[in-house]
């Protein structure tokens, strides 16, 4: 039988980003798993919001116990996969900047101020470039492209 809220101003169907906080709290403490299942699909689809915060700071409080391991739990590895696809994305925009360039990766790597080795790191996502590096990347990719500035 699904969780009821009760002194609750929500109903466990309507969208899990505007439960106030209460409603988790019952969802996560005499809901099953069907309930719980709007809980952590918000929580892969926005790892640091509103509904993935209100749940880590019940857990902070809350005992311990299997429940809370499996909140938390969902919560690491929904960031652990964003961090893995932000970093996959920055990689590829640092690829397609070099690409649209026309410019060896050496020569691009050395109008960015970087060395051709720490290039390739951020092209592959071994390491990922700072925001200002990455803003850098871009630029020089798209002042290269509109300039038709090719290597010989």
């Amino acid at each position: 039988m699904p969780v009821e809220f009760r002194n609750v101003d929500a109903s466990p169907t309507d969208d899990v980003r505007t439960w106030p906080y209460e409603a988790l709290v019952i969802v996560i403490d005499r809901g099953l798993v069907s309930d719980w299942k709007p809980v952590f699909a918000e929580i892969r689809r926005s790892p640091w919001g509103r509904v993935a915060r209100r749940v880590e700071r019940y857990l902070s409080y809350r005992e311990p116990d299997q429940v809370s391991t499996l909140f938390s739990l969902a919560i690491d590895r929904a960031r652990a996969d964003a961090d893995r696809a932000d970093r996959r994305e920055a990689a590829a925009r640092v690829r397609e900047a070099v690409a649209r360039s026309g410019l060896t990766s050496a020569r691009f790597a050395e109008m960015v101020g970087t060395s051709a080795p720490r290039l390739s790191t951020y092209a592959s996502g071994k390491v990922t470039p700072s925001a200002a590096m990455l803003l850098r990347i871009e630029r020089v990719g798209r002042e290269c492209a509109e300039q038709g500035t090719r290597q010989p």
